[in-house]
């Protein structure tokens, strides 16, 4: 396992997949044009066998699309010696990873993330999965990608609804693990969110190597979630409880459309400072701070639900134990204990 690689485009590719057998590409739709000129062009012919595209969506994060990928990986005769490569979103590498870790018992895969919320969270840290009737990841495996090149090229003609949405993913970071960078971030995505900064820049690359760096270093000191680990769904009990609402009532037609991952973070980490604060754990004043910086990120911070209802959808959440979860706190940036609370008493 190569780890990750930061690069300004996919120039390395063929390098990092010299040792493997034969490549088969999964990739989003969305990303076609990024994943054939920078990602296919730079296999070695006679490695490459086949790509993919998919139309990927959270809808569509299910069973039936992992069985899809293996029926295809079995049509083309992928065997235990291929490598399958997967290209776009969070939700491409947690659905392509979890279809190489199962097909043929496993396989090995590496991603290539095309979304910042997929360079700093998703595809880095091994875990895979896919949703069961709107419960978010509810299935799935621990799996390491034998590497994760991660390209600032990906990000230059990313909407800026998707760019933001990565933005509540770095943030989450810092807020865990400060080291300087939390007032970086939220400096260049303010300046970004008001169209004075560009995704193309120069700060963005250090940034995302600094928020990956986070989240690296606590995967490796606790890889399957025992302890530290947690401290990474920092506002994701209340985020997953936001998704799996919004999902009910858009397939219902109350809403257009579901509430965006990184969005939902965004709102859950305002609710996590707020309880911290509520609780006595946070220092005074730092929900406002949080809620203000979420703000100017280009961010939603204001949650549409009451807490009656985010309560019904916690019980369904994978880290429920009972009638409690842990939930990840705040005593200040940098600083984030985790303790296990009665959802009730919310």
């Amino acid at each position: 396992m190569k780890g990750i690689v930061v690069s300004k485009t996919a120039d390395c590719l063929a390098e990092l997949l010299q040792e493997y057998g034969s490549v088969y590409v999964v990739y989003d739709v969305n990303v076609e044009a990024f994943a054939e000129a920078e990602v296919i062009a730079r296999i070695p012919s006679e490695k490459f066998r086949a790509a993919l595209p998919l139309k990927i969506s959270e809808e569509n994060k299910t069973l039936e699309t992992v069985g899809s990928i293996c029926r295809w990986l079995l049509q083309g005769d992928a065997d235990r010696s291929s490598f399958v490569l997967a290209v776009g979103g969070g939700i491409t590498t947690d659905v392509v990873g979890f279809a190489a870790s199962v097909y043929e018992r496993g396989i090995k895969c590496a991603y290539v993330p095309t979304t910042l919320l997929a360079q700093v969270d998703a595809a880095v840290g091994g875990k895979t999965g896919v949703n069961l009737d709107s419960y978010k990841n509810m299935v799935g495996t621990f799996t390491l990608p034998q590497f994760t090149l991660i390209t600032s090229k990906a990000l230059e003609t990313l909407p800026r609804k998707e760019f933001l949405c990565g933005a509540a993913e770095v943030l989450k970071s810092f807020i865990i693990e400060d080291g300087g960078w939390y007032e970086k971030a939220v400096d260049f995505l303010s300046r970004y969110s008001r169209g004075e900064a560009s995704a193309a820049s120069e700060e963005v690359t250090p940034i995302v190597e600094a928020a990956v760096s986070v989240k690296a270093g606590i995967v490796e000191r606790d890889f399957r979630e025992g302890g530290e680990r947690k401290k990474l769904n920092l506002g994701h009990t209340f985020a997953h409880a936001i998704e799996h609402i919004s999902q009910q009532e858009a397939a219902e037609g109350k809403i257009p459309a579901p509430v965006p991952h990184g969005e939902a973070v965004a709102m859950g980490m305002v609710l996590a400072a707020e309880l911290s604060e509520r609780l006595g754990i946070a220092e005074e004043g730092l929900a406002a701070k949080v809620r203000a910086d979420i703000l100017s990120c280009g961010l939603p911070a204001e949650c549409p639900y009451p807490v009656e209802q985010l309560k019904s959808a916690m019980h369904h959440d994978k880290k429920a134990q009972g009638s409690s979860v842990s939930f990840v706190l705040m005593s200040r940036i940098g600083d984030t204990p985790v303790r296990k609370l009665e959802i009730d008493t919310l």
